[in-house]
């Protein structure tokens, strides 16, 4: 009150300038240049937020504190309207003497002298980083799960709107999965809330390792988390399948056990699937479907999965039977192993492959490609490779003793999950030795995959057994990822053209580009050729012009028991 009423006694100019004086020491930074834009003045709050002293900037232009975040054309559309309008007002990335970047708010205006001459420009600024924190952390309590960090059930319903007209527009599939741990309330009671709590934040860091980076997860409360898995094809079968795929993954993850702090805790979960193509009523419905399959993989007796879609449901129910199937399929003998004939290129029989085959008791019997694959995904097939492997030595062992078969060869396909397990080695070794088998008519079929998924050690075990004589074969080549490096880094003997290439010839002149190129790739590294799926004498023929060394196809006979294998062939 005294320094206002001592002012209002003053001359009108000098009350002017001591308003002025007031004004420019106020809780704002300001900057003052000439027409120029050289700074004349600035005052002490603008060295408070900036860290710079008016010694320090004087005579300096202000984009010495640019921190590069707006371009030329932001710029440019500043100066723009400070001309036409005579000011400008905007959010502006500066940087401080210290290096940091932070967010001003920035009031710019021009200042012209009576004649309207520019004079001066003027411009104050405000830190707003606490104002811009306190927006985040507004924007994290209204859209994120505070206590793990995930989308909360208001930004998951919009992020699965758009999923679905994302859908729509691309006729894509997509899967919203509901994820409830089936024993989350006897952690609580036992253990407490707070190990509750912590039980929640694990769950959610393995579900986000566990999927796609470019899917959506959420926890909707409690102990339910949603994923929306995206873009999974326009065909529902194969789209079904990669989301069963994940959801497996994800029970596989939550069942790991979990330490909280002096303890360790083991759950499992129930995931309930909706395959979705944007054609659905709405949200609503959506999460109504999930929610229902979830009801169904908890009746159906919890740590398991289901499918909304009565046509999937009824697609996973033969799984799961077919799964409990194959684990009495050992134990009951049900395993048959058929042999098919690779011969050279004079028809004479110089090996076979050991082709596994499944006696089912109501099925009959069963090839690979139906059940291969979930012994794989259930690790089975370890146990069934084994077996595998000790019958076909057993019976390598025994044409070793005839003459006229002695000089056969047998041919093992090798599953990658068996091929890196600790005891593949010496498991070998062993059967090799209990059965008799010579190592050297023993041929080891393998993938690409495996060198894609196998540990460091691979290059070692396959030169270990290639010492006991154990020759290595690659089964498939071209149709997976080939690799000049792995033909030269591993030990291999052998090439087994894939019959996807072999089914187009002659006709075909791009797969008979590939074909010839794979077999002056193998001549090169003296690597023996052997190509499969031969059903026609006008592919054997064009085979045999570009001295293929051995075929193998129905053209010369279908997989066989031991028995007619050997009525037909053993004098060949």
């Amino acid at each position: 009150m005294t320094e206002v009423s001592r002012m209002t006694d003053d001359r009108p100019e000098e009350t002017d300038l001591r308003i002025a004086a007031t004004a420019f020491h106020t809780h704002l930074g300001m900057i003052i240049t000439d027409p120029q834009c050289r700074i004349l003045r600035v005052n002490e709050t603008f060295t408070r937020i900036t860290g710079y002293d008016e010694e320090e900037v004087l005579g300096k232009h202000p984009r010495t504190f640019s921190s590069g975040h707006q371009d030329a054309d932001f710029y440019a559309a500043l100066w723009q309207s400070v001309s036409r309008q005579g000011y400008w007002e905007g959010e502006l990335w500066s940087r401080r003497k210290s290096g940091e970047v932070y967010p001003q708010w920035v009031t710019l205006s021009a200042v012209h002298d009576d004649n309207g001459v520019l004079s001066h420009y003027v411009a104050t600024l405000s830190d707003t980083t606490e104002r811009k924190a306190a927006e985040r952390e507004i924007q994290r309590l209204a859209f994120f799960d505070p206590l793990t960090g995930l989308a909360n059930r208001r930004l998951f319903l919009e992020r699965l709107r758009e999923s679905l007209a994302a859908a729509r527009r691309e006729t894509m599939h997509c899967a919203l999965l509901f994820l409830d741990l089936d024993n989350f309330k006897q952690v609580n009671d036992t253990l407490g809330h707070y190990a509750g709590d912590r039980l929640l934040q694990c769950m959610a860091r393995e579900l986000g390792r566990t999927l796609e980076h470019t899917d959506t997860l959420s926890r909707l409360g409690g102990d339910e988390f949603a994923m929306v898995l995206h873009q999974l094809g326009t065909d529902l079968g194969p789209a079904a399948e990669q989301a069963e795929r994940m959801a497996h993954k994800l029970l596989t993850a939550i069942s790991r056990p979990m330490a909280l702090d002096s303890t360790t805790v083991t759950v499992s979960g129930s995931i309930g699937i909706a395959m979705l193509d944007g054609s659905e009523t709405g949200v609503e419905c959506c999460l109504q479907q999930a929610d229902i399959a979830l009801f169904q993989a908890k009746d159906e007796g919890r740590n398991t999965l289901a499918f909304f879609d009565p046509r999937m449901q009824a697609r996973l129910f033969s799984r799961a039977r077919l799964e409990a199937d194959l684990r009495h399929a050992l134990a009951h003998d049900e395993w048959r192993l058929y042999y098919q004939p690779q011969v050279n290129a004079d028809g004479r029989l110089i090996g076979v492959e050991a082709l596994l085959r499944w006696a089912h008791p109501e099925r009959g019997l069963l090839s690979p490609g139906e059940f291969i694959p979930l012994l794989e995904s259930t690790r089975m097939i370890n146990e069934v490779g084994a077996w595998v492997l000790e019958c076909a030595c057993e019976q390598l062992a025994v044409w070793q003793a005839e003459s006229r078969t002695a000089s056969w060869e047998m041919a093992v396909n090798i599953s990658p999950a068996q091929f890196v397990e600790a005891d593949f080695v010496p498991r070998v070794e062993a059967i090799l030795q209990r059965t008799g088998a010579p190592a050297s008519r023993l041929k080891l079929e393998m993938t690409e995959t495996l060198f894609v998924e196998a540990e460091d050690r691979l290059r070692e075990k396959m030169q270990y057994l290639r010492g006991l004589g154990v020759r290595f074969s690659l089964d498939d080549f071209g149709t997976g990822y080939s690799s000049l490096a792995y033909l030269a880094y591993l030990p291999l003997d052998q090439l087994k053209v894939d019959q996807s290439f072999v089914r187009e010839l002659p006709e075909s002149r791009s797969n008979g580009a590939i074909v010839e190129s794979i077999m002056a790739l193998a001549g090169s590294l003296g690597l023996a050729v052997i190509a499969e799926g031969v059903e026609t004498h006008a592919q054997y023929e064009w085979l045999a012009a570009r001295r293929c060394g051995a075929y193998q196809g129905y053209l010369f006979d279908c997989p066989l028991p031991v028995a007619e294998l050997e009525a037909c062939w053993r004098g060949a």
